[in-house]
């Protein structure tokens, strides 16, 4: 008697040579209705599933595999007195290899045009149980989910016996392939029906090996869809901290107006501004610290042009991201061998979440979407910010955002002009921001300072002011929020609290 295979496929990508191979290797093929059609249309011999069952597919092909000749041929122990007496009993032949593969839900899920009904028609309920049967049983059953495992799959299999090594492969895949379909269901029945999140599903294929990690002993993976939102036109592969940094610039220039400008240094701005051009916006970037701009990431929200591509060219720059680029700025840039010039393809979502590996789980937190235009501004100084204040104010708060805690920012003219980051005292990364701006020659006198968190005590303050700052924008909620303001009005300073406090970790 020939052995029996299987086969019931969604997608249909080389199953004619496959199912041909079988044939050839005297293998009696049983396939579902669209796939036996297709099968029979090239002339390979096949026997399709309700002649085997003698019970037809029903409910428009709702039921049509899950029947016990079906299943008991996958599942029976060929090693098992028990099994192989019942299957005679029960006229039950054994079925060696399966190849199935799933309703496109993974396709129509994030489609707009199709239904609630529609999406629901495409959830597979035989196939994963199909699957899942053959890679219980992987001892003595083979089961192929994936077109690009015929062909290694058939050239083992003209050599001899598939190898237990093989099975176990491709049981391991086809268990994840059915875990991933399983979890985009569960996520989409979450978001759609609005239930309670109770768990969080990883749902994420891999994309490809990096070179490594953070440091070159750390082993690292890309793993999702990165390449939806950015495309590499020129330059080396990406590394783990260029990810990194890549998303941290496109996050903040994501926030800026038209003109804006970012340069990025291990995930911290070294200088961000709006100009009226795009490259017055680099310019002004760039003088708030030339030093610290040298190897870093440089990120535009508005095309590239020519002129910006020649002044980029001036430095070394690790990485030139921007939503476009002219042909001629393309074709500057491109001169530099090494650099990446990245493609902003798509906004980033807002509404995922930001997860960290902690002992024994995951830290989970959402996005800090705050907005200053969702926020009322609490005015708490005698004296009062210009219209001019406001808008550095504005500015400088939302570069201090994206830097990391305890930050301060200074600004004037809509550029960052001193930049304190990642510092355990807070008056410490305000030393430091002055620090900045004197070395590259700002003048502080008449600009702005926001801070991520608020003043614990008065003497950041203090000595922000010192430095010839008339304005800062803060979260205020200290418990000595009023020393903090009465040192403020000593200073003859304007102060605004925000009531959102933004560390960044």
């Amino acid at each position: 008697m020939k052995k029996l295979a299987l086969i019931s496929v969604s997608d249909k990508t080389k199953i004619v040579e496959f199912a041909k191979e079988l044939n050839l290797l005297s293998y009696q093929i049983l396939a579902t209705g669209n796939t036996a059609k297709l099968l029979i249309e090239n002339n390979i011999d096949c026997l399709e599933i309700s002649s085997f069952t003698s019970y037809p597919e029903i409910f428009s092909g709702r039921v049509k595999t899950l029947n016990p000749k079906i299943f008991g041929g996958i599942l029976m122990r060929r090693d098992n007195d028990i099994d192989k007496k019942q299957a005679e009993e029960n006229s039950i032949t054994p079925i060696d290899i399966v190849c199935v593969n799933l309703y496109p839900f993974p396709q129509v899920v994030n489609r707009n045009d199709i239904s609630l009904e529609e999406k629901i028609e495409n959830i597979d309920i035989g196939g994963p149980s199909l699957i899942r049967a053959a890679a219980k049983n992987y001892k003595f059953v083979s089961v192929l989910t994936n077109p690009n495992q015929y062909d290694d799959f058939i050239n083992e299999l003209k050599k001899g016996e598939i190898s237990l090594e093989t099975r176990i492969k491709l049981a391991y895949a086809a268990f994840a392939y059915t875990s991933y379909y399983d979890t985009l269901i569960a996520n989409y029945f979450e978001k759609e029906f609005n239930q309670p999140k109770t768990e969080i599903r990883l749902n994420y294929k891999i994309s490809f090996h990096l070179r490594y990690g953070e440091n070159p002993h750390q082993k690292a993976y890309l793993f999702g869809d990165f390449e939806n939102y950015f495309e590499v036109l020129h330059g080396k592969e990406l590394s783990y901290n260029n990810i990194v940094d890549i998303t941290s610039a496109t996050e903040l220039i994501s926030e800026m107006e038209k003109f804006g400008c970012a340069i990025i240094k291990h995930t911290n701005p070294c200088g961000a501004a709006i100009g009226s051009s795009v490259k017055e916006s680099y310019e002004k970037a760039l003088s708030c610290d030339p030093v610290s701009a040298f190897g870093g990431i440089v990120a535009f929200n508005s095309e590239v042009d020519e002129e910006t591509a020649e002044k980029l060219n001036e430095i070394f720059l690790e990485i030139i991201l921007a939503p476009s680029y002219s042909e001629k700025a393309l074709e500057k840039l491109k001169l530099k061998k090494n650099r990446r010039i990245i493609k902003i393809k798509s906004t980033l979502p807002d509404n995922e979440f930001i997860i960290k590996s902690v002992p024994g789980g995951l830290l989970v937190q959402e996005k800090d979407n705050s907005k200053l235009e969702n926020i009322v501004l609490k005015f708490v100084t005698n004296k009062k910010c210009t219209e001019k204040e406001l808008q550095d104010l504005k500015f400088a708060w939302v570069v201090c955002k994206h830097t990391k805690s305890n930050a301060i920012v200074f600004v004037k003219d809509k550029k960052t002009i001193g930049v304190g980051a990642g510092q355990m005292s807070r008056l410490d990364s305000a030393k430091i921001a002055a620090m900045k701006a004197k070395e590259f020659g700002h003048d502080l006198k008449g600009a702005v300072a926001a801070s991520d968190a608020f003043f614990p005590f008065a003497d950041g303050v203090e000595e922000i002011a010192s430095h010839g700052i008339t304005a800062i924008i803060q979260p205020g909620g200290s418990v000595r929020d009023e020393e903090v303001i009465n040192a403020a009005n000593e200073k003859n300073i304007s102060m605004i609290f925000t009531g959102i406090r933004n560390f960044k970790h």
